[in-house]
């Protein structure tokens, strides 16, 4: 038997989440497991490298799960894809080490946050990006996001995965950038908080449309005051990619 890693992409449009719920509720990692049922899989469970919300999307989303397969890689991967669903499907498949856990292994995740400022509704782009009017200054966006890099605590941005855990994170890199008419925000950290992108997206939105000072968003960083409430929505976000050590990262 051996340990497969593999790169998964999903709409999160219909997934009440990445993570295995209540069977009355439709999730990627059900449905992952599900598909490998159907080819003779009989272990319990796969692990995940994140938890993406309700909505959220992503495009290299890294899994891992034990399965005594006779065949190919490749052969696993097709397998995999003609019984995954329409809004699911698997890029690459490796062998990882026995012990290697995709969350726990991980040393960086990126995410990606699009939106586009317009009065009117836009029914079809609005599945993948946040529409968000009045428009947003791109200057001030780039400024705030120009703060972000290093070590901070981000309780201002969102709470740990466990009550009394940790709320200081490494951010590596955090950038708006302009493409055509939407706004693209990166930002990559050694791990995040529950909705710290979203809420991070929503307050540089609100400062850049002018209906907070910018100074807030450096308070909020040096001493956890919140800046507004609520969250950006869940459909603008994607989680793009998880990074490991050189032995451990998949081949692209």
């Amino acid at each position: 038997m051996e340990r497969y890693q593999i790169i998964l992409a999903y709409d999160g449009t219909d997934f009440f989440g990445s993570q295995r719920q209540a069977k009355s509720r439709r999730t990627v990692q059900g449905e992952l497991e599900a598909a490998l049922r159907k080819m003779g899989w009989a272990e319990s469970s796969v692990l995940m490298a994140g938890r993406t919300d309700a909505g959220v999307h992503a495009s290299g989303q890294v899994a891992t799960f034990d399965f005594d397969w006779k065949h190919s890689l490749d052969a696993l991967r097709n397998a995999l894809n003609a019984n995954l669903p329409a809004d699911m499907a698997i890029s690459q498949v490796q062998i990882a080490p026995a012990k290697f856990h995709p969350r726990f292994d991980a040393i960086a995740r990126l995410y990606r946050y699009r939106l586009f400022c317009q009065r009117d509704r836009d029914p079809l782009r609005e599945r993948y990006a946040w529409r968000v009017f009045p428009e947003v200054d791109g200057e001030i966006l780039r400024s705030l996001a120009a703060m972000l890099p290093g070590k901070f605590d981000f309780a201002a941005f969102g709470s740990p995965p466990r009550a009394g855990g940790s709320t200081e994170r490494h951010l590596m890199r955090a950038s708006w950038k302009k493409q055509e008419d939407e706004w693209i925000f990166e930002v990559q950290a050694n791990a995040f908080l529950y909705h710290m992108v979203r809420r991070l997206v929503l307050t540089q939105v609100v400062i850049a449309q002018k209906q907070i000072p910018a100074e807030k968003f450096a308070r909020a960083l040096a001493e956890q005051v919140e800046v507004t409430s609520g969250i950006a929505p869940s459909n603008g976000l994607t989680l793009v990619e998880v990074s490991y050590l050189d032995n451990l990262k998949p081949k692209v």
